[in-house]
């Protein structure tokens, strides 16, 4: 009987290490496992989301500092939990592509629910973690178009004018000038309806990494706008090719 007891006992044992070791590595990849091996920095990476126009795609854009490493994807279930609880976020293994010739990076995913993105890289021993992203694919899809004034009335310093605020929710404005390679001539963010190429007058975050020269008369230009919300989701993008006169 003595036998008979060690050995149940032995089996329950085994059992319940099996199981808490079955639910550790059911927890090793959230997002909160990762960020209790190091020291990490909340809203240390600039990241956003916006709808693709054609497919629906949810199109999560950020900004890859320079030496930044082991860039990772994070998420929720659902959007019916606390965002800033880390431990809802598990880690999805999609790639990166580079966006504007890699000076941005973008995830693209098919997804027909709603849900809470994060993304995090590493930079000088810490963990860089983006302010979290709700997706709006279903409930609010971006509206994309090419509504935008540009006056060029100072020469080689346009400056670019859209409507305020114009499907509700922004907190932010992301402007873009890029060139016919599509490389970043500068990266800024204003609070204003109005930005002009190269005045920071309004400027309220730049990932522009050296003031660039004038725009060259003669060639073309692109101009991309991001109208953001408080909680990250792009509402409406503006793409407009113009020339510099």
């Amino acid at each position: 009987m003595k036998l008979i007891n060690r050995i149940v006992c032995f089996t329950l044992v085994c059992l319940g290490a099996w199981s808490c070791s079955d639910a550790d590595d059911e927890q090793s990849d959230t997002l909160l496992s990762y960020l209790n091996t190091m020291s990490f920095e909340n809203g240390g990476v600039i990241a956003c989301a916006a709808s693709d126009q054609n497919t629906n795609a949810i199109l999560t854009f950020y900004y890859p500092e320079p030496g930044a490493t082991d860039i990772r994807f994070y998420e929720t279930n659902t959007t019916d939990v606390d965002p800033n609880d880390f431990s809802n976020y598990q880690q999805i293994l999609i790639e990166s592509e580079p966006f504007f010739n890699g000076y941005l990076g973008r995830f693209t995913q098919l997804d027909a629910h709603g849900k809470w993105i994060v993304i995090t890289f590493e930079l000088q021993g810490d963990i860089k973690v983006s302010n979290p992203i709700r997706s709006k694919q279903i409930t609010k899809p971006t509206v994309w178009n090419d509504a935008v004034i540009i006056d060029q009335s100072q020469p080689g310093m346009p400056e670019f004018t859209w409507t305020d605020n114009a499907y509700g929710d922004n907190a932010i404005y992301f402007q873009v000038v890029s060139n016919s390679n599509n490389d970043l001539v500068s990266g800024t963010y204003t609070y204003d309806n109005t930005f002009q190429f190269y005045n920071t007058d309004n400027v309220v975050l730049n990932v522009t990494r050296q003031a660039p020269s004038s725009l060259v008369g003669g060639q073309e230009y692109n101009f991309t706008l991001m109208d953001v919300s408080e909680d990250n989701w792009v509402n409406w993008v503006i793409l407009k090719t113009f020339e510099v006169l």
